[in-house]
C-alpha cells in the first residue's frame, strides 16, 4: 500500500507531491497522458517541437517569481522579448518546451504514466482503492486529485454524499472551466517574410483568442511555425467535431484576415488539439477543497484560488498540507518549495 497516491502531473500534482516525498511520505503520482505537464504541454512534430498549451510564464507573485529565477539559473527558462512592447512585463518561455518545466518538477518522483483511473472506492481497511483502465488496483491511505474539477467529478460522484459529503459534491460541481482549441502550423521556410511581433492576443474576435510565433522560442528553427488558440466561444461551438482540421483551418483563414498575412492559409503541416478544460471560469475560492470523508481526499490544480500558474502552485502545497494534516503530521519542507531544488 502507498500512503499517498496523486491523480495528475500537472504542477499543482508535481509539487503536491515532491513536497510530501520530501516529508518522507511513499507517492505515487498516475498520469493518464503519455507525458508530463497537463497544460504544460509541448508536442513533437515534423522534426520540431510546439507548445499548444501554456506558452510562456509571466510571474507576478514572489513564489512563482522565485521558480522563474531558479530555472533562469538553470538555463531552461529564457526571456521573450516582445518587439513590440519593449517596455512590457517579462514573460518567460523554454526553448525545449513547456514541458521542461514539468520534467524538471517530476525529479525523483515515483511517476506512472498511460495509467487512467476508471473507478476509487474505499475499503474495510480504511484506505482508497483505485481501479486503473488495465483493470489493475492499487491502494492508498490518502488521494488527492490534481486534475480538472469536472474530471474529478466524474470519478468521485459515484461514491456519494455519504462517503463524501453532500457539500463537498456540490462545490466540486460548481467549478466550470472554458474549453479552447489549439492550431500548431508550420509553414516552408521561403515563406513570406516573418511578422515583427512574437504574438498578439485578441479580445474582441469571435473565432481566435491569441496566435504566436512558436518557431521564435526555438534555437536554430528550421521553419516558422505559429500556434493559435481559439476563443472560448468558438470553441464551445466546435468542440465535439469528429474531425478538428477544418476549425484548425477556420482559425488559420480568421488570423491571415485578421494581421494581414494572407500565406498564413497555407501551411505545409497542421495539427489541432482540443482543450475541454482549458481555463477556469468559475474557480473553487480556496486553494483546496477536501472531502467530508473519513479517509483522507483532497482536490487541488490551477482552479482552485485562481485560474493562474502561481495558483496551480499555491494549490498544490496547500494540497500537501492537507494531507499532511490528516495523516502523520511530518515535517514538511520549507513553503519555498523551489529550494528543494537548490542543490
Amino acid at each position: 500500500m502507498t500512503d499517498i497516491v496523486i491523480i495528475g502531473a500537472g504542477i499543482a500534482g508535481l509539487i503536491c507531491a515532491q513536497r510530501l516525498t520530501e516529508a518522507g511520505y511513499s507517492v505515487l503520482v498516475l498520469e493518464k497522458s503519455r507525458g508530463l505537464g497537463g497544460r504544460l504541454a509541448t508536442r513533437r512534430l515534423y522534426g520540431t517541437w510546439a507548445d499548444h498549451g501554456a506558452c510562456y510564464l509571466k510571474p507576478k507573485g514572489e513564489l512563482l517569481g522565485n521558480f522563474v529565477q531558479l530555472l533562469r539559473d538553470r538555463h531552461i527558462l529564457e526571456l521573450w522579448a516582445n518587439p513590440t512592447q519593449p517596455d512590457s512585463a517579462p514573460r518567460y518561455i523554454v526553448p525545449a518546451g513547456m514541458s521542461a518545466i514539468a520534467k524538471f518538477l517530476a525529479q525523483g518522483l515515483q511517476i506512472q504514466l498511460n495509467q487512467l483511473v476508471t473507478a476509487i472506492h474505499p475499503t474495510p481497511e480504511n484506505s482508497w482503492c483505485l481501479t486503473l483502465e488495465s483493470n489493475a488496483e492499487l491502494t492508498a491511505k490518502a488521494l488527492v486529485l490534481a486534475i480538472p474539477a469536472p474530471q474529478a467529478l466524474t470519478l468521485l460522484a459515484p461514491l456519494g454524499e455519504t462517503v463524501l459529503g453532500r457539500e463537498f459534491i456540490d462545490n466540486l460541481s460548481s467549478v466550470k472551466f472554458y474549453p479552447s482549441v489549439s492550431a500548431i502550423a508550420g509553414y516552408a521556410a521561403t515563406s513570406q517574410p516573418l511578422p515583427a511581433w512574437n504574438d498578439q492576443k485578441f479580445t474582441d474576435d469571435a473565432i481566435l483568442g491569441w496566435i504566436g510565433l512558436d518557431s521564435s522560442k526555438r534555437p536554430h528553427p528550421q521553419q516558422p511555425v505559429f500556434v493559435l488558440q481559439s476563443s472560448a466561444k468558438f470553441a464551445e461551438l466546435h468542440l465535439e467535431n469528429p474531425d478538428l482540421q477544418p476549425v484548425g483551418k477556420n482559425m488559420l483563414q480568421q488570423a491571415a484576415q485578421r494581421l494581414a498575412l494572407p500565406w498564413l492559409e497555407t501551411p505545409e503541416w497542421m495539427q489541432v488539439h482540443r482543450w475541454r478544460y482549458a481555463f477556469p471560469s468559475l474557480p473553487w475560492s480556496h486553494p483546496v477543497l477536501s472531502a467530508q470523508a473519513s479517509i483522507p481526499l483532497v482536490c487541488c490544480g490551477d482552479w482552485c484560488g485562481g485560474y493562474l500558474a502561481e495558483d496551480a502552485m499555491m494549490s498544490g502545497l496547500a494540497a500537501s498540507v492537507e494531507i499532511n494534516n490528516y495523516l502523520y503530521q511530518l515535517p514538511l519542507p520549507n513553503l519555498d518549495f523551489f529550494q528543494l531544488f537548490a542543490t
